[in-house]
């Protein structure tokens, strides 16, 4: 593989946006720092600009002409980011505006790869701890409980059996007024990092993740260095190759573009993978997974970051002028 990094002289003032105001805020901030630094280390003119402190109108004052978006979660991964970066006309890192707003809501993503024919756990929507009850009855146990637009395992927990519903209901809606109850797949966990656009995605390496009795929660993630992360997965070729086209597919159908993340589990009976959700601004900290893939593959963490800002871009289909005869 190949990539093409910019001349740092024609990007201009850039801002890395994190913090933010969502729960993945000190996540935000660690990606944040570490994509800043490299950036300069490239002789980028890049700041720091975190929206929880500034007003994003900001960044036009202040002439930044492009946007690193090292924001997570909501108001940030949601395509609110990115709406105000299009009116603003500054281009940015990652996703557009609908293909973040869709794959932040971890239930439209699944009606969208349902419709494709992709597959997915099954899922109930639930509003209370008796529709919670009632998904256990139809889910099967163990069962997935999870706010439906958070990330990073927040609000999560693993549903043993009734009597953990209620405070598995009450922990999700705390951070979201939909709550999902997920069928529980057993087995592998993997995760396979894409750059690109359209036809011209790649898949980078499939990252196969081993955490401490299969517990991949937020400490896990990002402060502890008891998970392991096999790259290459060791998985069989043919079983690996699925995966790839699988998770490409997810990407595009999505209409995700310059880079993201789908996780993915794979059955430990049927060895069949089951799409879990796709980050469309996915981390950058030191045990961020996109990072770890590219590296395999030749690509620096820096570099990295050169060439998703040298990718930035706006949605020119929001800014094309109307047709004649068509109202504007």
């Amino acid at each position: 593989m190949t990539w093409s990094l910019p001349d740092p002289k024609n990007l201009g003032r850039v801002a890395v946006l994190m913090g933010g105001h969502s729960a993945e805020r000190e996540v935000s901030l660690m990606s944040g720092r570490g994509v800043l630094d490299a950036l300069r280390s490239y002789g980028v003119d890049a700041h720091a600009f975190d929206p929880a402190e500034r007003d994003l109108s900001g960044l036009k004052s202040d002439g930044f002409e492009r946007a690193f978006i090292c924001l997570h979660g909501r108001f940030g991964e949601d395509g609110t980011v990115q709406g105000a970066l299009e009116l603003l006309g500054i281009p940015y890192t990652g996703a557009g505006v609908l293909a973040s707003s869709v794959a932040m809501d971890k239930v439209m993503t699944k009606r969208i790869w349902v419709a494709e024919g992709l597959p997915t756990p099954a899922w109930r929507l639930v509003d209370s701890v008796a529709a919670t009850e009632a998904a256990l009855h139809a889910l099967g146990t163990p069962m997935i409980v999870k706010p439906a637009r958070e990330g990073s395992t927040i609000g999560l927990t693993k549903v043993l059996g009734l009597a953990d519903c209620a405070a598995a209901y009450a922990l999700a809606a705390q951070h979201d007024t939909e709550v999902l109850c997920e069928q529980f797949i057993d087995g592998d966990e993997v995760t396979c990092p894409i750059l690109g656009t359209g036809r011209e995605a790649q898949a980078l390496p499939i990252i196969r993740i081993v955490a401490p009795d299969g517990n991949y929660d937020y400490d896990h993630k990002y402060f502890k260095d008891d998970t392991e992360y096999l790259v290459p997965s060791g998985l069989p070729e043919a079983e690996e190759a699925a995966i790839t086209a699988l998770v490409l597919k997810a990407y595009r159908t999505l209409g995700v573009r310059a880079w993201g993340r789908v996780d993915v589990m794979i059955d430990a009976a049927t060895r069949a993978p089951y799409l879990l959700e796709i980050n469309t601004a996915p981390g950058m900290t030191s045990h961020s997974l996109v990072p770890m893939s590219a590296k395999a593959v030749g690509l620096a963490y820096g570099a990295l970051c050169m060439h998703l800002l040298g990718a930035a871009g706006l949605d020119h289909s929001l800014h094309a002028a109307p047709r004649e005869g068509v109202p504007g």
